[in-house]
């Protein structure tokens, strides 16, 4: 492409963000000025609502997962203006927020209250760090964002399809923006660590490979409706081949040598968060963030400490149950090698998943009251980003989309995928573990859609690791090695309060970390080489997972001691998921009214009569 018709293209794009972003703070200002005055509950669900609207206007990707009508022909404005522009709008919804006399508040408000705060403030606390400085890891950003939106769209009309090539046309921008995010972190020395980014380039020319139709931008246009004329499905192919050719084509690559020539050689060789300006305290932040706590980052380190320790005592009982002898280096070695361990094809592994799901469908009944009505499937995880992605991940679906939601597992790579950790892993990302926390959400129809869409790790993640220990009473984990899977996955997250805190706080070698996961567990290296890259570019979003486990377990055991016979876990995980994912701090005093009024219901029943019939 000239340089002429480049910069070309690129203005056009830019006036067209600019456009967009001066729609949407126009319309920001016309629902921040009509917010009612006197009424503090109106005032509320008002400010509600237009949070809720302005994240589904501001970031058009949000909108198409949540099924959010008239965003699918944009991206999100990730220029200088855009950006400023959204931060100065949480800044004055906080402010809102804040002038609002809770007192005025009936009862069942102060939630919803309390959520719209405590997030408002702590995003604004995050402005103070240059986080827009790192759009992209290998974990995240364009690469893979993307071909998940595009894919995740509608696909039944044209006017879906003018949506798609709409956002095709519009991508050379985000592109730009992008990696303008990328030079600026660069000069200011805020980049992912240089050892994470060896994957990038590559995710990134899996976009476009030399046949056009083999890229994943353009996935929607290989199978089209047959609603849809064939005279009207070639034109609209055409379309699409013409954009990727001229635009994509042309955007994508010079990303991907950026990427080569300047960013990688050119990104921090320090692995920690540390290293960054004013790193501790971004840490601290992110830590506070992800788990919504205030655990100091030593703290949580002592707490992992413990913690593998005593898995580490469980797995080694578990592990002479099955009779092996040698020591645990030997037994984990022999868990990652022998072949009976293994599938030899990824079909077989995707079946073995997809049977292990309705396995486990058919006995939810016994731990749950209330079942979400979406669905869920088991897929594949993309082959562009296969290589540097975790073992599976779950996308969640919405009814309004038409779309279920997806358990995705990693079927690269066969050797490093065992059998022992299938049931585990199912049940973390599927049921009963992240799509039914999420479907609930979704499904709750008597709370704001703002917080029907809240993800808070802690509460998210520890749910799931949670609903791994559930896998007893759904009768998996019957053999030894599942029940060892079952335990390293729980290691694994121990494991991580110790290594992510080791390395960002505490001075820990990249190799350090990945020595002592080894050491505590039979994952293979490959996974754990992914695992602690991916503790190194998403600092403290691992810690969640644990502590959010602890939170519910600890909130389960109290239940059970102080309602005794009167304890139903049918009612204890409804009321744990009723109100949608929730931070720490008030999911603990929500669960603790819950336990006192179902104590004070159950004092309330008079004891039945006893009549004894006499045997003479």
């Amino acid at each position: 492409m000239s340089l002429l018709k480049k910069t070309l293209v690129a203005s056009i794009g830019l006036f067209a963000s600019l456009n967009a972003t001066a729609m949407e703070q126009e319309g920001f200002k016309k629902g921040y000025r009509a917010l009612p005055k006197e009424n503090a509950s109106e005032r509320l669900v008002a400010l509600q609502d237009l949070r809720y609207r302005w994240i589904m206007e501001s970031f058009p990707s949000q909108a198409t997962y949540e099924g959010y009508p008239g965003q699918n022909d944009r991206w999100v404005d990730n220029s200088k203006r855009g950006i400023e522009a959204r931060q100065e709008q949480t800044r004055r919804l906080l402010g809102a927020t804040r002038n609002l006399d809770i007192s005025e508040l009936p009862e069942q408000q102060q939630l919803d209250y309390q959520l719209l705060y405590q997030d408002l403030l702590g995003e604004v606390k995050g402005f103070q760090f240059p986080e827009h400085l790192q759009p992209i890891t290998h974990m995240s950003g364009i690469q893979l964002n993307v071909p998940n939106v595009l894919n995740s769209m509608p696909q039944s009309t044209v006017a879906d399809y003018e949506d798609i090539l709409a956002r095709l046309s519009k991508l050379p921008t985000l592109v730009t923006q992008t990696q303008t995010l990328m030079q600026q972190g660069l000069r200011k020395g805020v980049t992912p660590p240089q050892i994470t980014l060896r994957e990038l380039p590559r995710q990134i020319r899996a976009l476009i490979p030399t046949t056009p139709e083999q890229s994943p931008l353009l996935s929607a246009f290989e199978e089209m409706p047959s609603a849809i004329p064939k005279t009207k499905q070639k034109s609209l192919r055409q379309r699409a081949l013409a954009i990727y050719a001229s635009q994509l084509l042309p955007a994508w690559r010079d990303m991907a040598e950026f990427i080569e020539r300047e960013y990688i050689p050119g990104a921090q060789k320090g692995i920690a968060l540390s290293s960054r300006p004013d790193g501790l305290r971004w840490y601290a932040y992110k830590v506070e963030k992800s788990t919504t706590t205030h655990l100091s980052p030593e703290e949580i380190h002592r707490i992992g400490l413990a913690e593998v320790k005593r898995i580490r005592a469980e797995m080694q009982a578990v592990m002479q149950k099955t009779g092996f002898q040698g020591d645990f280096k030997a037994f984990t070695e022999f868990l990652r090698t022998d072949p009976r361990f293994y599938h030899t094809s990824r079909e077989a592994l995707l079946r073995d998943y997809r049977d292990i799901a309705k396995r486990i469908d058919g006995e939810l009944p016994a731990l749950f009251g209330t079942l979400p009505r979406l669905p869920y499937g088991v897929k594949p995880i993309p082959g562009y980003s296969e290589q540097s992605q975790t073992t599976a991940y779950y996308q969640p679906g919405s009814s309004e989309a038409g779309r279920a939601g997806i358990f995705f597992a990693n079927t690269y790579n066969l050797p490093s995928r065992p059998k022992w950790e299938m049931e585990a892993l199912t049940v973390h990302e599927a049921m009963p573990g992240h799509h039914l926390q999420i479907a609930l959400a979704q499904e709750q129809a008597d709370i704001h859609p703002l917080r029907r869409m809240a993800l808070y790790t802690a509460f998210v993640e520890g749910w799931g690791l949670y609903s791994e220990s559930l896998g007893y009473d759904l009768g998996l984990y019957k053999d030894p090695y599942s029940e060892f899977g079952a335990l390293t996955y729980d290691m694994w997250r121990a494991v991580r309060l110790v290594v992510d805190t080791g390395m960002h706080q505490l001075g820990w070698s990249r190799e350090q970390a990945i020595d002592y996961f080894m050491e505590n567990s039979a994952k293979p290296l490959h996974d754990v080489t992914v695992e602690i890259d991916r503790y190194l570019v998403w600092p403290g979003q691992a810690l969640a997972y644990k502590l959010g486990q602890l939170k519910i377990k600890e909130l389960r055991v109290k239940a059970e001691e102080e309602l005794d016979n009167n304890f139903d876990i049918r009612s204890f995980h409804d009321a744990l998921l009723g109100a949608g994912a929730l931070p720490l701090n008030i999911l603990e005093t929500r669960m603790n009214s819950w336990i006192e009024s179902q104590g004070s219901a159950s004092a309330q029943v008079t004891p039945p009569v006893t009549s004894q019939i006499s045997a003479g």
